[in-house]
């Protein structure tokens, strides 16, 4: 693992140095940097070594640290890549949101084609209830007129 360091700007020069040296493996080194504008501190950032989540096409060169020009095109691509990164997060939000919209919706959609089926049910079923009652109506009226039959031959025999 290697560990960065940049000296500070002296007054006459804006020359950066880096340093390596080993970093034992247990300890977690932390590259920061800063994309603010103001010209005093171009020269102290430190600079990440790459955007993993980026595809390698997509990474921000290493700028050319004696070039302004090279330092902004690098600040520009870092806010790019920063936007890039933070759009791909909302658009993965969005994704989620819009598969739970349209799980609910098929929930719904299901909920509202059991209540037709049980409205379609119930109203075949009353149609059946009330045959079934007329049938019944008719069924007593001729046991009626049965037994009136059955009581005449009874009583003329």
């Amino acid at each position: 693992l290697l560990q960065l360091e940049q000296t500070s700007k002296s007054s006459d020069s804006s020359a950066h140095m880096i340093t390596t040296a080993r970093v034992p493996a247990d300890k977690p080194v932390r590259i920061a940097f800063s994309l603010n504008e103001s010209p005093d501190d171009a020269s102290s950032e430190n600079f990440p070594l790459a955007f993993p989540e980026l595809d390698q096409q997509l990474q921000p060169l290493p700028p050319c640290h004696d070039s302004k020009e090279s330092m902004q095109v690098y600040k520009q691509h870092c806010k790019i890549a920063e936007e890039y990164h933070e759009v791909k997060k909302e658009i993965a939000l969005l994704e989620e949101r819009k598969k739970e919209l349209i799980a609910r919706l098929e929930q719904v959609e299901k909920e509202s084609m059991d209540a037709a089926q049980l409205a379609k049910e119930y109203a075949e079923l009353t149609e059946e209830n009330r045959t079934l009652k007329l049938a019944q109506t008719q069924c007593v009226e001729q046991l009626e007129k049965l037994r009136i039959q059955y009581q005449k031959r009874q009583g003329s025999s």
